[in-house]
C-alpha cells in the first residue's frame, strides 16, 4: 500500500517542513509493516512536494498511524497535504533491481 501526500510549501518553511518529513518519515519506518518510505520535491515547480510511504498492507498502515509520537508529529503534517487527491493507493506492480516486474492482486476485486 502507498500513502501519497502532495504539500505546497514556501521558501521560508522548506527547512520546518523538511525536518517535520524527516521526523515523520523516521516515525513510520519504525513501525512493523512499513517498508520505508521517501520525501521529494518537484523539478518543475521547487514549492511542490511529495511524501510517499510504502506499507505491507491497509492494516499495517492503519497500525502505524496509532502510536502516541505518531499522532503527536505524523497527523499534524499530513493534515496539511493537499487534498484535492487521493492519498492511498494500492501496489500493483512492484520490481527490484535486476528482477521481473511483479504483479499483485488487487485490494479492490
Amino acid at each position: 500500500m502507498l500513502l501519497v501526500c502532495r504539500f505546497r510549501v514556501s521558501p521560508s518553511e522548506e527547512a520546518a517542513f523538511t525536518a517535520r518529513a524527516a521526523r515523520a518519515l523516521e516515525l513510520l519506518a519504525a513501525r512493523p509493516g512499513c517498508r520505508g518510505g521517501e520525501a521529494g520535491r518537484a523539478i518543475e515547480d521547487a514549492g511542490q512536494w511529495v511524501l510517499t510511504v510504502r506499507f505491507d498492507s491497509v492494516d499495517a498502515y492503519r497500525r502505524a498511524l496509532g502510536p502516541f509520537a505518531v499522532r503527536e508529529h505524523v497527523h499534524p503534517l499530513l493534515a496539511e497535504a493537499d487534498t484535492t487527491t487521493e492519498a492511498t493507493y494500492e501496489s500493483l506492480i512492484t520490481v527490484t533491481a535486476g528482477a521481473a516486474p511483479v504483479h499483485h492482486p488487487s485490494l479492490l476485486s
